[in-house]
C-alpha cells in the first residue's frame, strides 16, 4: 500500500463559511481529526476542541476535560523539533504521530483505513448482535487490546472509546457498526454537528 503524504493542496471551488479553502486530500486519521480544526487552518487549539464537543452534544464537563486531555497529550507529539506552545496546539497534518499503542490497529502508522483490522472488532468481539458492540463488548475488546505496561495507550483507548459510547449508543445501548465506520472515516462528527443544528431549529 502507499503511502498517504499529506499535501499542501487544495481541490478549487471547495471553501468554508468564511471563504477560505479546505484541505481535500486528508487521509481519514487527519479527516477525523480536521473536525475539531474549526477555522481550518491546519492547527487545534484547545478551545476549538472544546467547541467541536459541544457541536456534537457533549457537556461542558466533558468538552472541558476532552479539551485539556487532548491537546495535553498530542499537542507536543504532533509537532516534533518544535517549541513547547502554551496554547498546545495540533497539528492535524501530524496526527499520526499522536498514535498511541493498545488501539484497535484500524489506523496504520501513516494514519489510513485498515479495513480488515475494522472488520475484526465485530468478528472477535460482536457477539451479542452481529453489526453492534455492548458496552460488556466494548469493555472486552479494550481488554484485549492492550499492550504490556502500556499505560498510556490503556488510558487512552479507555477515554476514546468510552466517549464515543457515552455520545453515540442507541436506545438499546448499543454502539452500532456504521456509527464506528463513520467514526474512523471521519464523517460522523459532521453528521453528529448537522443533525444537532437542524434539532434547535425544529425548537
Amino acid at each position: 500500500m502507499d503511502s498517504s503524504l499529506p499535501s499542501k493542496d487544495f481541490q478549487e471551488g471547495v471553501v468554508d463559511d468564511a471563504g477560505g479553502p479546505i484541505p481535500t486530500d486528508q487521509n481519514v486519521l487527519q479527516k477525523h481529526v480536521a473536525f475539531f480544526d474549526r477555522n481550518h487552518d491546519g492547527l487545534v487549539y484547545p478551545w476549538e476542541t472544546f467547541e467541536g464537543f459541544r457541536a456534537i452534544g457533549a457537556g461542558y464537563f466533558l468538552s472541558i476535560g476532552g479539551a485539556i486531555f487532548i491537546n495535553l497529550a498530542l499537542s507536543g507529539k504532533t509537532r516534533p523539533g518544535k517549541f513547547p506552545s502554551l496554547l498546545f496546539p495540533i497539528e492535524v497534518k501530524n496526527i499520526h504521530l499522536g498514535k498511541h499503542g493498545s488501539d484497535s490497529g484500524v489506523y496504520d502508522r501513516e494514519g489510513r483505513f485498515v479495513p480488515l483490522k475494522f472488520e475484526e472488532i465485530f468478528c472477535k468481539f460482536a457477539r451479542t448482535h452481529a453489526n453492534a458492540l455492548t458496552s460488556d463488548e466494548l469493555m472486552a475488546m479494550l481488554k484485549a487490546n492492550r499492550e504490556p505496561k502500556d499505560y498510556k495507550g490503556w488510558i487512552g483507548s479507555w477515554t476514546e472509546w468510552k466517549v464515543l459510547y457515552r455520545l453515540c449508543k442507541d436506545k438499546d445501548g448499543l454502539l452500532r457498526k456504521e456509527t464506528i465506520k463513520a467514526v474512523y472515516d471521519g464523517s460522523l462528527f459532521e453528521h453528529m454537528e448537522r443533525e444537532r443544528a437542524a434539532a434547535k431549529k425544529k425548537a
